[in-house]
């Protein structure tokens, strides 16, 4: 945040603002508590003797060439790591037992073993999903075993993310694992990114990610562990036997394509990847097949907006439903425990609203969002 962005947060001309940056001239306790709403920092690190250095960025996997993380992804990653570090210093107090499904692989293993683990443990059959939101049976799965999964696609109304920048990140604790996805994209690269994520924690690497989905091209540019977690998401989301029951002449039209991707609750692209990685379709057929795709995708993201458009209309006045919003950004999981443990006296209101983003006045119906 440039100097002149800081000082008219807190309506001070810029000279005043680098006399507090110099410690020649102090701010009044209002504005200071501003400055660490504006930098997403605790009011209280203004006391602090040194400059605290207990949230380093998190390892960019990222392609090479990627954009710099501007200050929405900066913002997002900060946040869900002080959740983190909160949760998981709780669970360390209460002595919970470590996860033992993080760590118990490496980038050494075969990605086929890594992706049947995630699988059995989460107890998931691609092939059996029970409604036609895969996404959401994912998460609640993911939930249920210890994983906390937060989506958001904004910081607030003028801050949004972009999915080019960064698609997710995983932070790999043995306690508490907790898991971001940028609900900008679609919910099929959602997904390949969630499991990705998942495969970051089975193979105890935190980091953040873009360009997650399967791509045949500039293989160099990628990060070996980001390679290996695609090859896990892959198997786990399109199991060989699974591909192999459908019927082979189903992979020669751009058709029957589509409606396979949106059983398997993934997209095209990643599909045909898929179904060349297992020799099923050529690379003339691949070729081909990519560029209806690409057609048919834009089709999809046309349609898409227009119905986004109608929606908008249909939505009452402030659009979505704020608190639905924060659950998701929060996690389910994050929310109930956070809840929890304000019921039970274990923390401060305040704390608590800091935590869950959203005013102690107003748990009631953010917790009824829990049970919709």
């Amino acid at each position: 945040m440039t100097e002149e962005t800081a000082a008219a947060k807190v309506s001070v001309p810029v000279e005043k603002f680098k006399e507090w940056e110099e410690g020649t001239n102090q701010p009044t306790i209002r504005q200071a508590q501003t400055l660490a709403k504006a930098y997403k920092r605790p009011f209280a690190l203004f006391f602090l003797p040194e400059i605290p250095r207990d949230f380093q960025p998190l390892q960019d996997f990222r392609k090479s060439g990627s954009k710099t993380l501007t200050t929405s992804s900066i913002f997002i990653i900060r946040e869900i790591q002080q959740k983190q570090a909160w949760i998981s210093d709780v669970y360390s107090e209460n002595h919970e037992e470590k996860l033992s499904f993080v760590g118990r692989f490496s980038i050494k293993d075969n990605p086929q073993v890594v992706a049947k683990d995630i699988l059995d443990t989460l107890k998931i059959n691609p092939s059996l999903y029970k409604t036609e939101n895969p996404i959401k049976e994912w998460i609640d799965a993911a939930e249920k075993n210890g994983v906390f999964v937060s989506r958001t696609s904004f910081i607030h109304s003028r801050l949004k993310l972009d999915s080019e920048e960064l698609q997710g990140f995983a932070i790999a604790d043995y306690l508490a694992p907790f898991i971001f996805l940028n609900s900008d994209d679609w919910n099929a690269p959602q997904l390949f990114t969630l499991v990705h994520e998942l495969a970051h924690i089975w193979i105890a690497e935190t980091g953040i990610s873009n360009e997650v989905e399967p791509n045949l091209k500039h293989k160099d540019k990628f990060h070996p562990v980001e390679l290996f977690c695609n090859e896990v998401a892959a198997n786990a989301l399109m199991p060989k036997e699974t591909v192999f029951s459908f019927d082979i002449s189903s992979f020669q039209n751009s058709k029957d394509i589509f409606k396979i991707a949106k059983q398997l609750g993934v997209s095209s692209f990643a599909l045909l990847v898929r179904a060349l990685n297992l020799n099923i379709i050529s690379t003339p057929t691949y070729q081909k097949l990519k560029k209806q795709a690409d057609i048919d995708y834009a089709q999809y993201l046309k349609k898409e907006a227009e119905k986004k458009e109608k929606q908008k209309e249909k939505d009452k006045p402030g659009g979505p439903n704020y608190f639905l919003l924060q659950l998701n950004r929060n996690s389910r999981l994050f929310t109930q425990t956070v809840l929890d443990a304000f019921r039970g006296g274990f923390i401060e209101p305040t704390l608590a609203s800091n935590l869950l983003n959203v005013q102690v006045n107003k748990f009631q119906k953010l917790e009824s969002q829990l049970f919709r």
